[in-house]
């Protein structure tokens, strides 16, 4: 949103620029029609023309208020400067004066609509100049008249400024939402797309094994049985770390060797699995660590488990896990700043932690430990040998 309104100020000066350059140039060249002033009112008045368009141009440039004041005292000063230089006003001067006080000048209301401050400052900014105009018009027409027209001349980059100013952000918030759409919508499909693959899958090789089993393997010899069904051990291992195996063909897929496996090759696919669910998961430390097989599927499972709880209780949609190791042990920290909650108040008989992490780590040697307080996140340490 920052960038957006960075983005919105960008827009509001370059317009003020464009409309006060614009019509600083019709006053002069009002002005500079022939017997619109004496020659020596050019020598005064030029020179502030020359500071209020640049000053103007630095507008387009810069958030500073030094050259909103800048422009404001030139413009002032020329349109005194015409009035009190010239004998009396001709139609020329009189159109040369009312560019600047009701249209060049008024180029800054578009850049003092964004803040209550900068509003008070248009307001002071419009009866200084109005104030002016109408003193250097009075011999020429009703100050009523002048009145009129400043309040006109004004008003349209008034209403342009608090126009641009509401509806960017409201613009924004219509993008975020969009993208927040977006993203719900191709979550599902890749859940979905998932879903189906996985079907597939088990289709492919574990249903058809235990069809075989079914009817007592006819047709099939029982070294091949074994065999086929070991590697439908090993492909569920993956599924349950959140691998997807690649088909080769019809009821065969990439497996990995299972003896000892580094650790870093397969945090990844948890992170995924937890990312196409909502959970943004970020890892830090070390990954690099070898691990025997059985300690591998405990410590990643037990910390599958604790992300699981992150993503339906916690009320959060990020959590930190921070893996370091030394030569006995590996240790990974799983942390959330979610709603947190009591330990004492943790049912007993509910078997989710107690089973599926403290339970599963002890299996290979392992233990876990639990922090939490309402509203100060919960904290997971896992601990493994090597």
């Amino acid at each position: 949103m920052d960038q957006i309104l960075k983005e919105r100020d960008r827009l509001l000066q370059r317009i003020a620029r464009v409309f006060g350059l614009s019509f600083t140039v019709v006053s002069l060249l009002c002005l500079l029609i022939p017997e619109a002033v004496p020659a020596t009112t050019y020598g005064f008045v030029l020179p502030l023309y020359a500071v209020l368009g640049f000053t103007q141009y630095r507008i387009g440039l810069s958030r500073s208020p030094i050259w909103l004041f800048l422009a404001l005292a030139s413009g002032v000063a020329a349109i005194l400067a015409i009035s009190i230089t010239s004998q009396g006003l001709t139609q020329s001067s009189f159109s040369a004066i009312a560019q600047l006080g009701a249209a060049s000048l008024s180029s800054i209301a578009v850049v003092l609509t964004t803040t209550l401050r900068r509003v008070a400052v248009l307001v002071v900014s419009f009866i200084v100049v109005g104030a002016s105009t109408i003193v250097a018009t009075s011999d020429w027409q009703p100050a009523l008249h002048t009145s009129g027209l400043l309040i006109l001349g004004w008003l349209l980059p008034t209403i342009t400024g608090i126009w641009i100013t509401a509806s960017v952000p409201q613009a924004a918030r219509r993008i975020a939402s969009i993208g927040r759409a977006h993203r719900a919508e191709r979550q599902a499909s890749e859940l979905e797309a998932q879903r189906r693959q996985s079907a597939r899958l088990l289709h492919d090789t574990v249903l058809a094994t235990l069809t075989l089993l079914a009817h007592s393997g006819v047709g099939v010899a029982p070294d091949a049985l074994r065999q086929q069904a070991a590697d439908d051990a090993k492909l569920l291992r993956q599924l349950r770390l959140g691998a997807t195996p690649t088909p080769q063909s019809s009821g065969q897929y990439n497996l990995e060797p299972v003896e000892e496996t580094v650790l870093g090759t397969t945090l990844e696919s948890v992170k995924q699995r937890f990312g196409r669910m909502g959970l943004e998961v970020s890892w830090h430390g070390t990954g690099q660590v070898l691990l025997p097989s059985d300690v591998l599927d405990a410590f990643l499972l037990a910390l599958a488990e604790c992300l699981e709880n992150v993503r339906r209780h916690s009320g959060v949609t990020e959590a930190h896990v921070t893996i370091v190791d030394d030569a006995t042990t590996v240790r990974a920290m799983i942390t959330d700043a979610g709603v947190g909650f009591t330990l004492d108040d943790v049912d007993s008989a509910r078997l989710g932690f107690k089973e599926s992490v403290v339970g599963r780590l002890k299996e290979v040697g392992g233990h876990a430990r639990l922090f939490s307080a309402p509203g100060s996140g919960t904290t997971v340490v896992l601990e493994v040998p090597r």
